[in-house]
């Protein structure tokens, strides 16, 4: 069982114009890492949590999942069913739990064979800032701050390009009548991840606004090393399948 944090613990930065804030130790703490990130009105819950011993059968992946839950709740309607159930992810959640698992395995031990489980779950969405890319930097937080080996931080970032200008976390609106649109994850020395669409621009817009991400990238950084430093657990000892682990 997780140990409970005394008090709350927050960081706050300013990426461009907009203000981004991480906090933890009020929802879930049992859970081995749990952080909201709230962007405007738009608030992420993200819990990381790992079995305590490798999976039984004969297996060489990491079995990581990541659940991307969408609630009706988050913009103040009750689910119309009969039974007031939410539905299965859609699209865009599907997109989502794609979007961090892809940022985020590449970062974890070689040989590490536990369930990793992280659930990005949206719990207010002010219809204005997308909550994807918060549930993305919450993995990696949640994960830095858990004793969960994982060899982060790592953060994302999309960008647009509207008009001649590069937007830093753009709204739905901006995203939409943006000619480049791009999701960029990436840690401090490299980037892992780039998923983009675009309407005709040249490599030198795409070059820019990968830089331009980047940068934000560090200073998202900068805060989840903040936070790890206040409130972070020591790695845990776990067993790795080392013959796994030299095939790759």
């Amino acid at each position: 069982m997780a140990t409970q944090l005394a008090n709350p613990t927050s960081v706050t930065s300013q990426i461009g114009d907009k203000t981004i804030t991480i906090e933890t130790g009020k929802l879930a703490n049992q859970a081995h890492g749990s952080v909201t990130v709230t962007f405007g009105e738009t608030i992420v819950l993200v819990t990381a949590v790992m079995s305590s011993k490798p999976r039984a059968e004969d297996i060489d992946f990491l079995p990581l999942t990541v659940d991307y839950e969408e609630r009706l709740y988050s913009v103040g309607k009750i689910p119309g069913s009969f039974f007031r159930r939410e539905g299965r992810p859609g699209q865009d959640g599907t997109l989502a739990s794609r979007l961090t698992d892809r940022s985020i395995r590449p970062l974890f031990p070689k040989g590490l064979h536990n369930d990793i489980q992280i659930t990005i779950t949206i719990l207010s969405s002010d219809l204005e800032n997308p909550p994807e890319i918060l549930g993305m930097i919450g993995a990696s937080a949640a994960l830095s701050i858990s004793q969960i080996p994982f060899n982060g931080p790592i953060a994302s970032c999309r960008i647009a390009y509207l008009e001649g200008e590069y937007i830093l976390h753009p709204t739905y609106d901006q995203s939409k009548e943006s000619t480049l649109s791009m999701v960029v994850s990436s840690s401090r020395d490299a980037i892992l991840m780039v998923e983009a669409g675009a309407n005709e621009v040249s490599e030198e817009v795409i070059l820019e606004a990968i830089g331009k991400a980047q940068d934000a990238n560090t200073a998202t950084i900068d805060m989840i090393e903040d936070l790890t430093r206040q409130v972070g657990k020591p790695k845990g000892e776990v067993e790795y399948d080392q013959a796994a682990a030299d095939a790759i």
